[in-house]
């Protein structure tokens, strides 16, 4: 018979190996969610992707006076004719003279940023579905107020060059026209302008003529626009204050900067940034095309917390320990008599490594709960089974019952909290090697024969005294 040691060292390399089943399992986890991702992008592309406003901001162009030197052929008049430094032209002598023309060119245009930047965001989501994936999406009402100082537009000019104000253009810029829903308006001293599409190669947006400006002006936008996953905001004002606010229960407040407030509840949730201009890497005044950097946006982000397929994934990372547990239960509450198969083992490992595959099956169909909990049940119920007809265990089937349901508890709770799981699966573990502790302090693992035979041989402190003894007394010839 094999000494408990022996068991113990087979029982824990047939946990290592439930790595395999796991592995798979886990990427089929991965599978399905890089699908469930695609099929999101997709529906979320469709509705209005990701959005990023950016404006409004002034286009100036710029424009200055150069002189070139040019050289015409002229007539020789007749009492030049017979000047050296005269060509004949046909019949007609000709001479090279040198001119100084003056030619107006276009500058890289000045990009004024406002002075002012309030922007209130209000948010309607929606969850929409294809096949059996739910992916959320949104409506957002957004509105604008920008104040500008022409007067600053002067500071970015080189010597020689003016501003071009009869062409200015007012310019706000969006991830996607598609996006846009209903009436937009952007809105002047004067009254609305009159907006066109604007398109770059990675943006598009909206622009008007803005005409001279010379004095502070305000301009106002209001439009509707549909996103999903994110809806940012760079802060382009001397001084930016956006306000969001929606129904979504789980926002991710995201970006360069982190909300000053913020109210998340059960039925929306609404957030205040306040950004000085000190604190952006955006200058009031440039040159060139288009804002000069995008990467100070911020905002709010639309996600499903702790979807099923991350839970799955975790419960695939966790499993091996859930494995490990169980064999050592079933080793504890073996039969001297009839010790569990080392097949037996693989047959509960695989079990409970086809659990993470069954939970993920049921929930794309009824939801995490609902599935975690059917799944748990059918492998608790089939594991107590093989205990009681295949283990025979008897009267402590039902402590193999009771610590399977308590390993799936725990391993509910660390899906459902991810600020729990660290907690929850250490303190499992080392509960579960101390119990471990306590309960073979008393184990001969050698076997009932003692540390003299096998492979573990050793000699006892009693054994070695009597041997020296031994060869004490014995003559140099039978030494």
């Amino acid at each position: 018979m094999l000494s408990p040691g022996f068991r113990f060292l087979v029982v824990g390399l047939l946990a290592l190996l439930m790595f395999i089943p796991q592995f798979f399992a886990g990427s089929i986890v991965q599978d399905r969610a890089r699908y469930a991702d695609q099929v999101a992008r997709e529906i979320g592309q469709e509705w209005g992707g990701p959005q990023q406003l950016s404006g409004p901001f002034l286009i100036v162009p710029v424009e200055a006076t150069e002189y070139r030197t040019v050289y015409r052929d002229v007539p020789v008049p007749a009492a030049e004719a017979d000047d050296p430094n005269a060509e004949s032209a046909g019949d007609a002598p000709t001479r090279r003279e040198r001119y100084r023309e003056a030619h107006v060119v276009r500058r890289e245009p000045v990009v004024l940023l406002p002075e002012s930047f309030d922007a209130l965001i209000e948010t309607e989501s929606d969850i929409r579905k294809r096949s059996i994936f739910e992916v959320p999406v949104y409506s957002a009402e957004v509105g604008l107020t920008t104040g500008f100082d022409p007067a600053r537009a002067a500071t970015a000019l080189a010597e020689g060059e003016r501003l071009v104000w009869d062409e200015a253009v007012i310019r706000l810029r969006l991830s996607a026209n598609a996006a846009l829903r209903g009436d937009t308006t952007l809105a002047g001293p004067d009254g609305p302008l009159d907006l066109r599409p604007y398109a770059s190669d990675h943006w598009g947006g909206i622009e008007a003529d803005v005409g001279a400006l010379s004095d502070p002006t305000t301009f106002t936008a209001r439009f509707m626009l549909n996103g999903s996953q994110r809806i940012d905001v760079v802060p382009v004002g001397r001084t930016s204050d956006v306000r969001m606010a929606g129904d979504w229960p789980d926002p991710a407040f995201r970006g360069a900067f982190l909300p000053d407030s913020h109210d998340v509840t059960e039925t929306g949730y609404a957030a205040t940034w306040s950004v000085p201009h000190l604190a952006r890497a955006l200058p009031q005044v440039s040159r060139g095309s288009d804002l000069p950097n995008g990467t100070q946006a911020f905002g709010t982000g639309f996600v499903q917390v702790n979807d099923f397929y991350q839970k799955a994934w975790r419960a695939g990372r966790y499993g091996i320990l859930f494995i490990a547990l169980t064999f050592l239960t079933v080793l504890l509450l073996d039969r001297k008599d009839r010790p569990t198969h080392p097949v037996q083992y693989l047959l509960i490992g695989l079990a409970q490594s086809t659990f993470v595959l069954l939970m993920v099956a049921y929930a794309e169909q009824f939801g995490f709960t609902a599935a975690y909990v059917g799944s748990a049940a059918a492998t608790i119920a089939l594991l107590t089974l093989f205990g009681a007809t295949g283990l025979r265990m008897g009267r402590r089937t039902p402590v193999l019952a009771a610590l399977l349901t308590v390993l799936y508890a725990v391993l509910y709770m660390i899906l459902r909290s991810t600020d729990l799981a660290l907690l929850a699966g250490a303190t499992l573990a080392f509960g579960a090697l101390a119990l471990t502790i306590v309960l073979t302090r008393n184990e001969e693992w050698y076997g009932a024969s003692g540390p003299g035979q096998g492979p573990f041989r050793r000699t006892r402190p009693d054994q070695a005294k009597a041997a020296s003894s031994a060869i004490s007394t014995m003559s140099p010839k039978e030494v």
